[in-house]
């Protein structure tokens, strides 16, 4: 981390183009889809890069749950999720994807958005063909999309905005759910056509239906691998399989963190003590390890 905060700007890749390498070389080297944890604040960017991880993510429903304590219903705004995602990219170089709902409004909205991420050096983001007003998690039933040409615009809009063109932007469709397959590949060939880079076809339940994205949408396919969610959990050797490229895990380390913050809080009221789960958590010395204490500390001692 103080290697990211010494380092000049000017001797790194761009955000976006350190995401489409680290596509690019998991894919043909590793011949596995590049897998994107979830990281809902900079700490958790930290262990994600120690365990090795080349992309990150920061969940639309991460921002409300952990940030807000709210539920995934479309409440927070652009501003809520740059404050996370500025604190995320401040202390890592791994490229961070971001949620970024229905970009907050119309065409208008989406290109503030589009720059705005861009200035804090998110490297991709998603956009969805949800209507904002109703929005709710994508694996919950009485989704609502927008039409075709609104979401069309939206892409179109996102493009033009960006200026570094190797900001990725991917469209997510919700469609699968609404209108069924046939009609979520027409909209995605569209979405596509308007300029999106990838696309994340959401709340698929079987790999036929990823297969049948990869062969007729001629760009990298996300698969969003959410635990108790509609699509089962797929290994990467699976959807490898069917030429799916990218694989989320938008909240899995969020979801441990909070049953065992359960467990501490459980322990305490019941025992009056943490040592029945002591050995559940991080030493003192492993987090001074992940946030190299001793480096600065040394700075410190230079003046």
């Amino acid at each position: 981390m103080l290697n990211t905060i010494c380092q000049s700007p000017s001797t790194k890749l761009s955000p976006g183009k350190k995401f489409k390498l680290s596509l690019q070389n998991q894919n043909q080297n590793n011949k596995q889809p590049l897998h994107i944890v979830g990281t809902i604040n900079a700490f958790t960017a930290l262990l994600a890069e120690e365990c090795g991880h080349q992309a990150i993510y920061l969940s639309g429903s991460g921002v409300a749950t952990a940030s807000f304590g709210l539920p995934d219903m479309g409440m927070t705004n652009l501003s809520d999720v740059l404050e996370d995602a500025r604190r995320i990219t401040s202390c890592t170089n791994l490229p961070l994807l971001v949620d970024v709902d229905t970009g907050f409004g119309g065409v208008l909205n989406v290109m503030r958005c589009v720059r705005e991420m861009e200035r804090v050096g998110v490297a991709a983001i998603h956009i969805e063909d949800q209507i904002q007003s109703v929005k709710r998690c994508g694996h919950l039933p009485n989704k609502q999309i927008v039409s075709t040409e609104e979401m069309v615009e939206k892409i179109k809009a996102a493009c033009e905005a960006r200026v570094d063109s190797d900001f990725v932007i991917i469209a997510r469709t919700d469609a699968l759910a609404v209108e069924g397959l046939e009609k979520a590949i027409e909209r995605a060939k569209q979405y596509v056509n308007a300029g999106a880079d990838m696309l994340f076809p959401e709340a698929c339940t079987t790999l036929e239906e990823y297969k049948a994205f990869v062969e007729q949408v001629n760009v990298p396919i996300l698969a969003n691998i959410t635990e108790f969610g509609k699509t089962p959990l797929f290994t990467g050797e699976e959807l490898a399989s069917v030429g799916v490229s990218m694989v989320l895990h938008p909240l899995s380390a969020f979801r441990a963190m909070a049953k065992a913050a359960k467990n501490v809080y459980e322990s305490i009221s019941k025992n009056g003590t943490v040592e029945p789960v002591l050995s559940t958590m991080q030493t003192r010395s492993e987090l001074y390890e992940i946030i190299e204490y001793k480096k600065y500390e040394e700075k410190m001692e230079m003046k």
